[in-house]
């Protein structure tokens, strides 16, 4: 019941491997939104938890750089080559962070290393989740800039933004801790694992909101780094186009 169920703290987790490209941007992004929470709710306590999964780039460096004096953030070193795990190890250190109020009042957000959030990305979930929300499905566009035209466009006729969306991303998730572990939380897989979430909270009948009020901008790269992952599925995109419009073509 909205009310009863007030949020009291927030946990943030961004699994990264090998993104040194994007993660400073990404850790920019957080450090606002935490900002903007803390204004619009002093008494909320907020923790980042940024899991380097197997990194041999400067990852590590970057990260440390940004976070080193902000007690808000850990960063956790694993070797667990599954972006499912990577979160689930990052929910549940989040939550040994965060004071012992009880999972009801925790929500915990995830997003991608490659992504970049907006600064009302924390304080709109949490007014959903007041609002009775057991979980928060975000929507995500892909950075233009970092594809071709085309394919942006394409994407975007299959992707319309609009609220009660049907996707899910795991760059833009939000859950509350209670429906986390009782929905036995991220599966250990390589892709796919806020999917199978999502079905597992949905069968347990908790309150799923899709929304595009914190639309996050992601990586738009079609190099997949996951055999099924977002960059696999624009790639795909661009193999489903007629001929005369595929980008060699255009730009040939």
């Amino acid at each position: 019941m909205p009310g009863g169920r007030d949020i009291k703290s927030v946990g943030v987790v961004m699994p990264a491997h090998n993104e040194e490209q994007h993660i400073g941007k990404a850790l920019l992004a957080l450090k606002t939104a935490a900002d903007e929470l803390e204004r619009q709710h002093r008494a909320m306590e907020a923790k980042i938890v940024v899991v380097l999964d197997n990194c041999s780039d400067r990852s590590a460096e970057i990260t440390a750089a940004h976070v080193s004096n902000d007690a808000r953030f850990r960063v956790v070193n694993v070797k667990l080559r599954s972006t499912g795990a990577s979160r689930d190890s990052g929910f549940r250190t989040a939550l040994e962070c965060l004071p012992a109020n009880g999972p009801e009042g925790i929500w915990l957000a995830t997003t991608d290393a490659d992504s970049t959030v907006p600064q009302h990305w924390l304080t709109r979930q949490v007014e959903l989740a007041n609002a009775g929300a057991d979980a928060v499905l975000g929507s995500v566009e892909p950075d233009p800039e970092d594809m071709d035209p085309v394919i942006h466009r394409r994407w975007l006729e299959l992707h319309p933004f609009r609220e009660d969306h049907q996707h899910i991303y795991g760059a833009n998730l939000g859950i509350r801790a209670s429906a986390y572990l009782t929905a036995g939380g991220f599966p250990a897989l390589r892709a796919h694992e806020d999917r199978v979430l999502v079905e597992r909270l949905r069968r347990h009948g908790f309150a799923v909101t899709a929304t595009d009020t914190i639309r996050v901008l992601t990586s738009g790269r079609t190099h997949a780094r996951a055999p099924e992952g977002f960059a696999a599925y624009l790639r795909s995109l661009a193999a489903e186009l007629p001929p005369a419009e595929l980008p060699t073509a255009a730009s040939g």
